[in-house]
C-alpha cells in the first residue's frame, strides 16, 4: 500500500484539519523472560519508541489513565527510537512478542502484514465511524484487514528560532534562490546555516530527498520510485542530488556526529540557522523555548510541480501472536478516542495533532500555520520508510550519509542505491 494519493480534502479531512502535535522513527520486558509479551494474565505489554523526555512522559499519562478504565493492566516500556526501528522485526517474529506496538501507517504497517506478524483490528474500527475513508486506507493492509489505529499526525518544516531570524536580518524564504541568499547571509554571521542531525539518527536525511524529490519532480513520481516502480539511477532521481548539493556547503559539518536531539539542542542554542524536522523535535526542546520557534514551508523548486508536504500518521498496531486479544482489542479502541488522544497532546510538547476528528489540538500560532501549511498541499505524503517500508531506510541511510561525505560520486552512490533496494525489494 503506498501513501495515499487520493482526493486532498477527503484525505485533510480525515487528518481532522477541515473540522477540528509527535510521534518519530524503542521490547517489553516481562514476568516471563527478557524481551517477552504479555507479562502476566490481564496484562499487556506496550512497546514504545517515543523516547524523547515530553514524549515518554506524555505516554506514561496516556497509560496511567487507561489502567484506571478497569481493563487490562496496560506495561510500558520505551526503547531509544534507533533500537526500537532497527529491532522491531526481531520483537514481532519472537516466540512471545509484546503485545502492542507504537508505530506508522501505510506502507511500513502493511510491509509487516504481508508477513502475517500484526492482529487483525477490522472490529476496532467498527467504533471509529467518524474517521473519514482516507484515515481507514492508510489503515488498512493490501489483504483487506484493517491493522491499524492511527492517533496522530505532524508536519515536516524548515524551523528555525525567530529571534536568531531577527537579528541575523534574515526573513523566511519561499522559493530555492531566497533559500540559497538566506543561507549566505547567515553563513556571513559565523553561523552553519542548516542543521543536521545524522549520529545514530541517520534517517534524518531522507527528509531532504524527500523534499527535493517531490519539489523537482512531483509526489506520484517519488511514491512510485519507494514503491519499486522506478530506478535510482533514473536522471530525474540525480537532478535531485545535483540539486541537493548547491546547498552542501551550508551544512553543518559537525550535524554528521551527532543525533537529531543534539541538532535541536544547537538550533536552539543559535549555533545553527536552521533545521528540516518534523514536530517531534520539540519534544526534545525546553518548553520555554517554544514560543521562539517557527518554521517555514520547504522552498518551492519548480512552480509547475504541485505542492505536496509531509505529513505522517502515526498510531500502533499489535502483533497477531497476542495473548489476549480482547483485551488488546479494548485497549487500541480507547487509544482511538478523542479523550485519549487529548491526553497525549496536552502532556507532550502539544505539536502532535489528533487523529481523531474530534480532537482539540493544541490553540498555538505554530499548530495553526501547520494545520493551515497541510491544508494547503495539493497532495501528502509519509515519509520514506511509511512510504515504502522500514526494510528500504537503511538502503537510504547509507545512500545519504555517503552523499554528504562524497557528493562528487553521484552515479556510484545511485547505482549502490539501485542494487540494495532492488533486493529489498525482491525480498
Amino acid at each position: 500500500m503506498t501513501a495515499l494519493a487520493a482526493d486532498r480534502r477527503t484525505f485533510l479531512k480525515g487528518l481532522g484539519l477541515l473540522g477540528a502535535a509527535t510521534l518519530v522513527p524503542g521490547c517489553a520486558t516481562s514476568s516471563k523472560s527478557p524481551g517477552s509479551g504479555s507479562a502476566a494474565s490481564g496484562e499487556l505489554a506496550l512497546q514504545s519508541n517515543l523516547s524523547s523526555e515530553q514524549a515518554k512522559a506524555a505516554m506514561e499519562k496516556l497509560v496511567a489513565a487507561y489502567n484506571k478504565t478497569g481493563g487490562s493492566q496496560v506495561k510500558l516500556n520505551t526503547v531509544a527510537s534507533e533500537i526500537f526501528r532497527t529491532q522491531l522485526p526481531t520483537y514481532l517474529t519472537s516466540a512471545n512478542p509484546p503485545d502492542v506496538y507504537t508505530w506508522y501507517a501505510g506502507s511500513v504497517a502493511d510491509s509487516y502484514a504481508k508477513k502475517d506478524l500484526l492482529l487483525d483490528v477490522s472490529s476496532v474500527w467498527d467504533s471509529m465511524g467518524n474517521y473519514s475513508k482516507a484515515m481507514q486506507t492508510l489503515s488498512t493492509s493490501s489483504a483487506g484487514q484493517k491493522i491499524f489505529v492511527p492517533t496522530s499526525y505532524y508536519w515536516w518544516g524548515m524551523f528555525y528560532r525567530k529571534s536568531n531570524f531577527a537579528k541575523w536580518g534574515v526573513t523566511p524564504p519561499k522559493t530555492w534562490a531566497e533559500f540559497v541568499a538566506v543561507c549566505k547571509t547567515i553563513q556571513s554571521k559565523g553561523i552553519p546555516p542548516i542543521g543536521i542531525g545524522l549520529g545514530d539518527t541517520p534517517w534524518v536525511a531522507s527528509a531532504w530527498f524527500d523534499y527535493l524529490n517531490i519539489r523537482i519532480n512531483g509526489a506520484p513520481f517519488h511514491r512510485q520510485l519507494l514503491a519499486g516502480q522506478g530506478n535510482f539511477t533514473d536522471p530525474k532521481v540525480k537532478a535531485v542530488f545535483t540539486k541537493w548539493r548547491e546547498v552542501l556547503p551550508y551544512f553543518d559539518p559537525k550535524g554528521k556526529s551527532f543525533p537529531f536531539q543534539e541538532a535541536t539542542s544547537a538550533l536552539l542554542a543559535g549555533k545553527t540557522g536552521m533545521f528540516l524536522i518534523g514536530t517531534f523535535f520539540a519534544d526534545s526542546a525546553p518548553k520555554d523555548a517554544l514560543d521562539d520557534i517557527d518554521f517555514f514551508q520547504f522552498p518551492i523548486i519548480d512552480p509547475a510541480v504541485p505542492v505536496a508536504e509531509e505529513a505522517p500518521t502515526d498510531g500502533y498496531f499489535a502483533s497477531k501472536k497476542v495473548q489476549d486479544v480482547d483485551g488488546t482489542k479494548k485497549f487500541l479502541t480507547w487509544l482511538a478516542t478523542a479523550e485519549a488522544q487529548e491526553i497525549y497532546v496536552q502532556n507532550s510538547s502539544g505539536t502532535a495533532i489528533p487523529a481523531n476528528p474530534d480532537g482539540k489540538s493544541a490553540d498555538t500560532p505554530l499548530v495553526r500555520k501547520g494545520k493551515a501549511m497541510i491544508e494547503g498541499a495539493a497532495e501528502i505524503t509519509q515519509f520514506f520508510n511509511r512510504d515504502s517500508s522500514d526494510a528500504l531506510q537503511p538502503t537510504a541511510d547509507a545512500a545519504l550519509t555517503k552523499f554528504l561525505d562524497k557528493p562528487d560520486q553521484i552515479d556510484k552512490i545511485l547505482a549502490d542505491w539501485q542494487a540494495a533496494a532492488q533486493k529489498v525489494f525482491k525480498a
